[in-house]
């Protein structure tokens, strides 16, 4: 019955593409709010629509912006109904049906905080319930519109971008090639198999967790795999025997993103329009009050500068007695350079034709952004590992930071498209994993920044500024847009 009265829906609506917006806004409107979001199924709603949207010819962004809204109202409404039944939620219809999940609410709230606003966005059980149980708890109006807000901004593209994907390719009769179903059903059943992981286990990989647990009880019962679970475990006195199961399931989960985004980007014109779409805003935001810092970011992320902090580090690792860190810095290093290389030459996509002299190699993926992201993100890892787990995902934000200018310069310089970013970003995240995975049977002992490590650390951001002083006047020709 269900499948009939949505099959009907999405027939009307078809045949009424002006009640497209309204139907968007509502469905996200209804997925959001608190327990409604259970009995309807918003997510196939959602995906339907938004196919729907991209065949009708509607904007992206004006998808994207009714979708975001609806989630953005569901959620508020649902945060003022907890502060108007606070201590009252299990006594009050319909809420007075669901004990446990108001229970199981409460308890991720508690563990989470503010963050729940944002990780409850994406995570089932507990999405229809989270604002609700905010609200009742007497979160602050100001803190909780801030999350509110800033995490509809992230799930919008995310619930919305691949049925407007499915869409524009039904449209315009895309033809894959091949081996592209095989890739792509191998991908899918990697990610399907990580967001079991990362989201039905709540993020849980550390060594207490249930699936840690069940998965190394597994790989204890035959000889082969318990060899290969013990020579990666990591062999540090406090974190004896701890497997690298969150950095294999990085390394898993992006490669497979990639893959499949490569496919698209590269193989088909599914992402096309998009990409238009972001570098004419991008266009239209160049100014020479942001050509300066956007240059300078460009230039952080240029070959020679991350070259120059991969061979700093592994000094400094090398002279402190760190052999095996500092070579699995030096291999990631590598590694990301030659895969750009052999990636961008055997793509050969052509980059877009916004400045005077654009780079000569291929434009998928960025190389930029592959480099920056290995660059930062193994630097927070390194630094994660020294902290406390409930840490670690701050340290992770803190110093990944610097990836976005990086990443955003390409696009607003005009040497980039949309989707070499996001494979730049997926590569870098992929070797990154293989590379915290690979050097866990190494990590014996803690590695404490010194006086070697600043000192290495000064000596690469004087040579930033060289670097950045010495290639400005040559930048700003390079850069400039053509007339």
């Amino acid at each position: 019955m269900s499948n009939a009265w949505l099959t009907e829906l999405t027939a009307w609506l078809s045949a009424h593409p002006g009640w497209l917006s309204l139907a968007l806004f509502s469905t996200a409107f209804i997925e959001s709010l608190a327990i409604a979001g259970i009995i309807v199924p918003g997510v196939a709603l959602l995906f339907a629509i938004a196919v729907l949207a991209a065949q009708t010819g509607t904007p992206l962004m004006a998808v994207l912006l009714w979708a975001g809204m609806g989630a953005i109202a569901g959620d508020t409404l649902s945060f003022a109904i907890g502060r108007l039944f606070q201590g009252r939620l299990n006594s009050v219809w319909p809420l007075s049906r669901y004990p446990k999940l108001i229970v199981k609410g409460e308890r991720f709230f508690h563990r989470h905080g503010g963050k729940s606003i944002i990780i409850g966005r994406f995570v089932g059980p507990v999405r229809p319930v989270i604002p609700l149980i905010a609200g009742a708890l007497m979160m602050s109006w100001r803190r909780f519109l801030a999350f509110n807000i800033g995490s509809a901004i992230a799930w919008a593209p995310a619930y919305i971008l691949p049925g407007f994907l499915v869409g524009s390719a039904l449209s315009s009769k895309v033809q894959l090639p091949a081996h592209a179903y095989l890739v792509t059903a191998v991908s899918i059943a990697t990610l399907a198999a990580i967001y079991l992981v990362m989201f039905r286990f709540q993020l849980g990989l550390g060594d207490n967790s249930r699936v840690y647990i069940w998965l190394k009880q597994r790989m204890a019962q035959y000889e082969t795999t318990h060899r290969f679970w013990r020579l990666y475990s990591n062999e540090r006195p406090a974190q004896a025997s701890e497997f690298p199961l969150a950095s294999l399931m990085l390394a898993l989960g992006t490669l497979a993103l990639f893959i499949l985004w490569g496919q698209l980007a590269t193989m088909t014109d599914v992402i096309e329009p998009f990409d238009q779409l972001v570098m004419q805003w991008f266009s239209d935001l160049r100014q020479p009050l942001l050509d300066a810092p956007a240059i300078v970011a460009t230039l952080l992320g240029d070959p020679p500068v991350l070259t120059a902090a991969a061979v700093l580090a592994c000094l400094a690792l090398a002279f402190r007695g760190h052999y095996a860190a500092a070579i699995h810095i030096l291999l990631a290093a590598v590694i990301t350079a030659v895969l750009v290389t052999i990636l961008k030459a055997a793509f050969g996509i052509d980059r877009p034709d916004q400045v005077v002299n654009p780079p000569s190699s291929g434009s998928f993926p960025s190389g930029h952004t592959a480099g920056i992201t290995v660059f930062v993100t193994l630097l927070a890892s390194f630094v994660a590992a020294e902290t406390h787990n409930s840490k670690r995902w701050q340290t992770y934000m803190l110093v990944s930071l610097p990836l976005i200018p990086v990443a955003l310069s390409r696009l607003y310089l005009g040497v980039h498209w949309f989707s070499d970013i996001v494979g730049g970003l997926l590569l870098g995240l992929a070797i990154t994993g293989v590379t915290r995975a690979s050097f866990s049977r190494f990590d014996r002992v803690p590695i404490a920044p010194d006086v070697l490590t600043v000192s290495a650390a000064l000596i690469w951001l004087a040579f930033c500024g060289g670097y950045v002083w010495v290639l400005w006047p040559e930048a700003i020709q390079h850069y400039a847009l053509t007339s």
